[in-house]
């Protein structure tokens, strides 16, 4: 398993306030955080945890990539 990329997509919940992963190349990743750093922060925990589950008991190296995605509106005012 040594130097497989591994990719999370985030989100943003804008209601719920926080960044949460949607989307991951490993199965059963979770986590959210009000900040996209402090997602990034919380998932080499959860993909250890995920990969000695997995049975890699020697994940040496593996590289998280997050592409983090938000999106918003405008609503201009009508024109009178």
């Amino acid at each position: 398993m040594a130097g497989r990329l591994i990719i999370v997509k985030a989100a943003y919940d804008a209601e719920a306030g926080v960044w949460y992963v949607e989307d991951s190349d490993l199965p059963g990743v979770n986590a959210w955080a009000p900040t996209v750093q402090e997602l990034g922060e919380k998932l080499p925990a959860v993909v250890l945890d995920l990969l000695e589950e997995e049975g890699d008991s020697d994940p040496d190296d593996v590289p998280i990539e997050i592409i983090a995605h938000m999106s918003t509106r405008v609503r201009r005012a009508a024109a009178n």
